[in-house]
This record gives C-alpha cells, structure tokens and sequence, in this order.
C-alpha cells in the first residue's frame, strides 16, 4: 500500500546550506563557542597578537627542532581556538553545495 502523503526532504535554502543549518543556530552556538574560548584565553593571559606570535614561532621551532616542538602541544591547541570562526568561515566560503 503506497503512502497516501508521501513527503519530500525540504529542500535548504541557500541562507541554510552557507551557514550549514539553521542561521541562528549556528550564530548561537558559535556565540557560545566564541565566548568559552574567550573566558579561556583570557584566565590564561593569552592575547590574540599572542596566538599569532605563537603560530609564527611554532613554525620556525619545527622547523629548527624537527618537529619536536609539539611537546607542549595543549597549550597550543588552546590558543588555536580563537581561530573557530575565521576557519569556519573560509571553509563555508569555499565550501560549494
């Protein structure tokens, strides 16, 4: 017996497949994202010009220590987050659906 309703997947709107759900959703949930990184950067005095310095610096000592850098590879990974946004950003500009 066939279905006498039969549904069609609601088709997403460009607005949604840029931002990759709802708009507000997304802009809520990267509000709170951006606000705990924030909180975070700043219990621990980091600065973003201080990200930005460290990035550059971890390049140049893997390079000049063979990668061996990464041993303090969570102090990093911290400071990394102040990039959420930009990196989602360019990925949804580039993203083609």
């Amino acid at each position: 017996m066939s279905d006498p309703y039969p549904t069609e997947p609601r088709r997403r709107s460009a607005v949604e497949r840029f931002f990759g759900g709802s708009p507000a959703g997304v802009i809520l949930r990267l509000i709170l994202v951006s606000l705990l990184v924030g909180f975070l950067m700043s219990v621990f005095g980091v600065r973003p010009q201080d990200v930005i310095d460290g990035a550059i610096e971890l390049f140049h000592d893997a390079v000049r220590d063979g990668f061996g850098v990464f041993r303090d590879l969570g102090a990093y990974v911290i400071t990394g987050a102040v990039l959420v946004v930009p990196i989602w950003l360019l990925i949804r500009l580039t993203r083609r659906s």
